[in-house]
């Protein structure tokens, strides 16, 4: 259901293939919040986030040294919108919202909804600005 469209492919494979990881991890976020029988997603909850955070820092320093390679002169403008993502994942705190099963489905629903967005947005508007540069 979540994968990478043809649109949103840069051309550079690495990238490409990050990109692809994180869509992945979009996939994984729907599967979790479609998984009726798991009563309890507190703990893959939390497994995703945090593989969420390391898999974006490692691909968005990546992406800001190309960019920086390249010359790229709007990179910090882009390491900005970066720092933002990796903002808005630390504000999902799914600890606090326990063991009910409806709260926990919301919450993986915005978290779906947040990286689903994001992520078409910044590549299709964003990243592509310094593919075609």
């Amino acid at each position: 259901m979540y994968e990478m469209k043809p649109e949103c492919y840069t051309g550079l494979e690495d990238i490409d293939a990050q990109h692809a990881r994180l869509f992945e991890l979009a996939q994984e976020t729907y599967d979790l919040l479609d998984d009726n029988l798991l009563q309890d997603k507190t703990e893959e909850l939390t497994h995703l986030i945090s593989e969420l955070i390391d898999y974006t820092k490692m691909h968005f320093a990546h992406e800001e040294a190309y960019q920086k390679s390249i010359g790229y002169p709007f990179a910090d403008r882009h390491a900005i919108q970066h720092r933002q993502f990796e903002d808005k994942l630390m504000e999902f705190d799914f600890d606090s919202i326990g063991d009910d099963y409806n709260r926990q489905n919301e919450a993986v629903e915005n978290l779906l909804e947040f990286l689903v967005s994001w992520l078409t947005t910044h590549i299709l508007k964003v990243d592509m600005l310094y593919i075609n540069n």
